[in-house]
């Protein structure tokens, strides 16, 4: 019996070390499990995003008011239109869309060249919102800031007839100083006058003659845009970009204008933008009870409220 006890002491060490020593073994192996289950499912993500950026980039082909054909790859960080271009119908110049979150609503956009407007046979024919171009910047060197001159004749009907009325400005701005030049003469005109849709910053290209922005970078058109919308906004209106296909593709960086709304222009029966826009001028000759001669017609698309 004296020579027992060390073997049964030997015995117990070895069974306090197996349960010690092999639990310790066993959650070695579990943390080893989960680590490489951690790096695998990082391998993973890593072959996905791999995958991600190794995709085609999606081509758009769209053409211009003289046919004239591009391709450009879609930016994928700006925001896309919600619309179903299907819905879009037209009706002689008059064009309709409903789907079950927007509406849409009929309006035109003037300047002095529309002449004497009967404001009433507008809104009866149907039109609820005009953009009225309150003054313009001229693209000869000289650059000066004009008022259009029949701004507040324009506008005083409109309001009086029962349409929603947003300006305009016609840019010819070749830096931010310019720009916030043509804000400043937007709000001085504007005061006393209350306005139901945005101010818009419209920097147009002059495609018949020379003009002072035709060597301003797309860059710098992007600083301008931006230097005369934040001016609009910090004097408590909202501001908007008038633009069409070829200055979202070349010029206009919409990725660092995301914080304003879009007045897209293109004649096509669609529109060709991917890109997200509130309101569609989609003819410069449609006839409108009330004006003579030819006019722009836009549509504007409503978000239905949520239930």
């Amino acid at each position: 019996m004296k020579r027992a006890f060390p073997v049964m002491a030997v015995l117990f060490c070895c069974m306090i070390f197996c349960m010690t020593g092999c639990g310790s073994s066993e959650k070695s192996d579990s943390g080893a499990k989960e680590e490489k289950t951690v790096k695998k499912q990082e391998q993973q993500n890593e072959k996905e995003e791999e995958k991600e950026s190794e995709k085609e980039p999606e081509i758009l082909q769209f053409v211009d008011v003289y046919g004239q054909q591009y391709s450009v790859e879609i930016n994928q960080n700006i925001a896309k239109k919600q619309y179903n271009d299907t819905l879009f119908i037209h009706d002689g110049d008059r064009l309709t869309y409903a789907d079950e979150k927007y509406t849409s609503r009929l309006g035109i956009d003037v300047s002095y060249h529309q002449g004497e407007i009967d404001w009433k046979k507008v809104k009866a024919a149907g039109y609820d919102f005009a953009f009225i171009r309150i003054g313009y910047r001229g693209y000869a060197e000289a650059g000066t800031v004009n008022a259009d001159i029949r701004f507040d004749e324009y506008i005083q009907q409109a309001q009086n007839a029962g349409l929603d009325v947003g300006v305009y400005f016609f840019s010819q701005a070749v830096n931010e100083e310019e720009a916030r030049e043509e804000a400043k003469f937007v709000l001085d005109h504007l005061s006393g006058y209350n306005l139901q849709l945005p101010v818009v910053f419209d920097p147009e290209s002059i495609l018949d003659d020379d003009a002072r922005t035709d060597h301003v970078s797309g860059e710098q058109f992007t600083k301008n845009t931006e230097a005369f919308c934040s001016a609009i906004e910090a004097a408590g209106y909202d501001a908007m970009i008038y633009s069409n296909m070829l200055w979202e593709a070349y010029e206009l960086d919409l990725e660092k204008l995301s914080a304003y709304p879009v007045w897209y222009a293109d004649y096509e029966l669609k529109p060709q933008t991917p890109y997200h826009f509130e309101v569609w001028q989609y003819t410069n000759q449609g006839s409108v009870d009330g004006i003579n001669g030819r006019t722009d017609i836009n549509i504007q698309l409503i978000e239905k409220p949520s239930k």
